[in-house]
């Protein structure tokens, strides 16, 4: 049940946010055709992939105050936090290169169509905010870190594909001469941004903890009783 919550909540709650909001550089330039966003998205969904829970490994065993113990007790008060950027933008980056080779391997017109957009999944502020959000969140298990990953992943996935379906079919509307390109797209990517901001509450709404039955039944006769004795005291007063 916990994979399956942090994998819902990191679609629609973390990544598609981040899409819309963040990853501005290669969401508004890739996203003119859905061919070419199903290409760049696969690419995110695979960095992801990979880099989340590498990156969980390189913050539980050497980046967290205290992670260095395995090395020996000498070392238990290392705090190497402060490498946690640079640690995780070289293994995005890595990544990045690996997935640039195989693209350009096996499908040209793919890395053809994408250009510079694919090296710059490296700086892309999604890629190491999945990273930065799986820390802040102190995901447990690296099961869990492949779990967020790959569903932010799927996130980022779907906000691109969505505008670009939209831009697509938008060439064929009437928009006002000074909206057209970059304006329009603009005013779609906030009213998704709004859309999407919307899911963390009906994805977080039943974090409460609910009261056991029982209490809630003592609470209402202890209500009821002191609405009895209110009424009795008003009742004397007005005798």
């Amino acid at each position: 049940m916990e994979h399956v919550e942090l994998f819902f909540k990191s679609i629609f709650i973390d990544n598609m946010v981040f899409a819309v909001f963040l990853g501005m550089c290669s969401y508004l330039a890739v996203s003119k055709k859905v061919a070419t966003a199903v290409g760049l998205g696969a690419a995110v969904i695979f960095v992801l992939a990979i880099t989340v829970p590498l990156n969980w490994l390189l913050d539980q065993y050497l980046l967290q105050p205290g992670a260095l113990k395995w090395l020996g007790e000498e070392y238990v008060d290392y705090d190497l936090s402060f490498l946690s950027f640079i640690m995780f933008i070289a293994t995005i980056a890595t990544m990045v290169q690996l997935v640039e080779i195989v693209v350009e391997k096996f499908s040209p017109s793919l890395y053809n169509s994408l250009g510079i957009f694919l090296p710059l999944i490296a700086v892309n502020c999604a890629i190491l905010g999945g990273s930065l959000f799986m820390q802040s969140r102190e995901i447990e298990t690296l099961g869990l870190a492949f779990n967020y990953g790959v569903s932010s992943g799927i996130g980022w996935f779907l906000a691109i594909l969505a505008i670009a379906a939209i831009r697509e079919k938008i060439r064929y509307s009437n928009v006002p001469a000074p909206l057209r390109g970059l304006g329009i797209t603009f005013i779609i990517t906030g009213l998704m941004g709004i859309g999407f901001l919307s899911f963390g509450g009906m994805l977080t709404g039943g974090d409460d903890e609910e009261q056991p039955a029982t209490e809630t039944a003592i609470e209402v006769e202890k209500l009821q009783t002191e609405e009895a004795k209110d009424l009795a005291d008003n009742t004397k007063i007005v005798k």
